[in-house]
């Protein structure tokens, strides 16, 4: 096989891992608006504290994808982050759906999960959910035990 020949294939097996590469990142990065086709809803929800919780984080129904977080901002008047979200029209909510920030593992990404009531009046664009769950986070509950281990080993 000629040196040019030899190139060739190098340069294509090159261009190949590349374009894998590139495949992977995105399928880790997830960039795609898996569960925000067609027509979306925007719903908002206070949480007093969102931990990790990120812009295109998933909103998660049953575990089915349902929608996007599309913003998070601190509201200085009641001292809370309103997170903003966009849900797909196909899957209307009942006013009294229960929004919690959950996560995938023990420490993967979080996520908004949205547990349905049983009202008969359905959330509409701009609408509130009333009912939110803050983050579980990690550290605060590890500072709880080790408080609560001293208080009780103090005492002995």
């Amino acid at each position: 096989m000629n040196r040019a020949m030899l190139d060739l294939w190098v340069g294509a097996f090159v261009a190949l891992g590349f374009a894998a590469l590139m495949f992977l990142a995105m399928q880790v990065a997830d960039v795609s608006s898996e569960g925000t086709r067609g027509a979306t809803i925007t719903l908002y929800a206070r949480f007093d504290d969102i931990g990790g919780l990120k812009v295109k984080a998933p909103v998660k129904s049953a575990g089915v994808v349902v929608g996007r977080v599309t913003a998070i901002r601190f509201d200085p008047n009641v001292y809370q982050a309103e997170v903003e979200m966009r849900v797909s029209a196909a899957y209307p909510f009942p006013k009294d759906t229960i929004a919690a920030i959950l996560t995938s593992g023990l420490l993967g990404e979080q996520y908004i999960g949205l547990a349905a009531g049983a009202d008969v009046e359905m959330l509409e664009d701009g609408d509130r959910i009333q009912m939110t769950q803050s983050a579980l986070v990690l550290e605060k509950l590890i500072g709880q035990f080790l408080f609560n281990q001293a208080a009780d080993g103090g005492g002995k």
